[in-house]
């Protein structure tokens, strides 16, 4: 792979262990995503700011949802990785987008689709941390209402008004209603 990229004028190869200014994206080459990788991987993620690109020989679903657990931002396959194809990859992920091929993005979709129905929905959770009551409850704190008023429109006690948005601030560590609607916001959910 480094011999692919060095000639590009569009990247700039540098050490593992370079000194200074740290790199935007780091591209990890493994055979197979085996718990060494994923080691690698977490360790990248726990100690850096940069974006990972992984090129794998081959990637299974759950070698897939593991990987971006690590904080993988595009996957490419070895039999793929012509150098233009990984300066485009290389250059998605610094963008801050990501890339998947199309078959991995339609089976990672189908694996968040089954994590949603059978593990998390059952339990009154989504991938967003926030049940739909949760969510329902920032809603009216954002548009003005005080406790009593969203306890008597949703049909709960101010008690259980207060204990839905005290565990939502602890949960996600957030300082106060405020933050709580601004994340809700940020995140699309309101």
């Amino acid at each position: 792979m480094t011999s692919q990229l060095r000639p590009r004028p569009e990247i700039t190869l540098m050490e593992r262990d370079a000194a200074g200014v740290p790199p935007e994206v780091v591209v990890v080459v493994v055979d197979t995503v085996d718990e060494e990788a994923l080691r690698t991987l977490r360790h990248i993620q726990r100690t850096t700011t940069c974006r990972t690109v992984l090129i794998t020989t081959a990637i299974d679903e759950q070698q897939l949802v593991s990987a971006a657990e690590c904080g993988v931002a595009g996957v490419v396959r070895r039999s793929e990785a012509t150098p233009e194809h990984l300066v485009h990859v290389i250059g998605t992920v610094a963008r801050g987008e990501g890339h998947l091929p199309a078959d991995l993005l339609g089976r990672l979709l189908e694996e968040v689709g089954r994590l949603q129905a059978q593990v998390l929905g059952p339990r009154g959770l989504h991938f967003t941390g926030l049940a739909p009551r949760e969510i329902d409850v920032l809603r009216l704190v954002a548009d003005g209402h005080d406790t009593g008023e969203i306890a008597t429109r949703l049909g709960y006690s101010e008690r259980t008004i207060k204990n839905i948005l005290h565990s939502v601030m602890t949960r996600l560590q957030l300082r106060n209603r405020s933050h709580a609607v601004a994340y809700a916001m940020r995140q699309g959910l309101i």
